[in-house]
Parts: C-alpha cells; sequence; structure tokens
C-alpha cells in the first residue's frame, strides 16, 4: 500500500504541477481515500475536471488543495459531477417533419376566406 500511496502521491504533484511533501498525515489521506475504493483512475479523472473547471472560474483553485482533494465524500462528489459532465448531452428527439407548403389552389382559397372575413369585419363596424 505504500508504494501505491508514493506513486499516487507523485504523480498528483506530476499533474497539478505542485511539489508537495508526503508526511504521515498526507499518507493516511492517501489510504483512506483508497481504502473506500477509489483508484488512480478516479484520481486524474478528478484533477482534470478540477482544472478544467478552474480554468473556466467554477472552482477555486482550492479545491486541488491535496488535503480537500483527498476528503473521501468530497472526491466522490466530484468525481460523480465529472463522470455527468463528460457525457454529451443526449440529441434532441426527432419530431415529425413540418407539413407541406400548401398548394396554389389552397393558398387561393385561404386569401379569399381571408378577404370574406375581411369584408364581414367592414360590414359589422360600418353600422
Amino acid at each position: 500500500m505504500i508504494e501505491r500511496i508514493q506513486q499516487a502521491h507523485a504523480f498528483y504533484c506530476r499533474l497539478t504541477g505542485q511539489r508537495v511533501s508526503l508526511r504521515f498525515d498526507r499518507q493516511r489521506l492517501w489510504f483512506e481515500l483508497f481504502r473506500a475504493g477509489f483508484t488512480e483512475a478516479d484520481l486524474q479523472t478528478v484533477i482534470r475536471y478540477l482544472q478544467r473547471e478552474i480554468r473556466h472560474g467554477r472552482r477555486n483553485v482550492g479545491a486541488l488543495k491535496l488535503s480537500n482533494l483527498l476528503q473521501p465524500d468530497r472526491f466522490e462528489e466530484d468525481l460523480n459531477i465529472s463522470r455527468v459532465t463528460l457525457s454529451p448531452p443526449k440529441p434532441p428527439q426527432p419530431t415529425s417533419p413540418p407539413p407541406p407548403p400548401p398548394s396554389p389552389e389552397e393558398r387561393e382559397a385561404a386569401r379569399l376566406r381571408g378577404l370574406q372575413m375581411l369584408a364581414r369585419c367592414r360590414d359589422e363596424i360600418g353600422r
């Protein structure tokens, strides 16, 4: 387990560009994260997600602090959110095609109905 923790810590430092010592308290945080069932692939997913969110101004750079990142509850939430946002949006459901345009005869009939309605309105207003 200690070798796994050292590798994960070095990986974290490489991905974030930080040089953070691996003291006992930090080893314990790594141990708890791995004991909760998270993997190095999960770590990479969360770090990439947080970096993207920070670049877009939606998250604070403090989200990448080791003491914040390695909290199992927060880590799980960020991992789940990263998976949701990485999924492409579902394509819109196909709709029925618009009806065909009216034929010239149908347009002429509609025009005549409109003229009749307009004439009736004029007659009613004129009374």
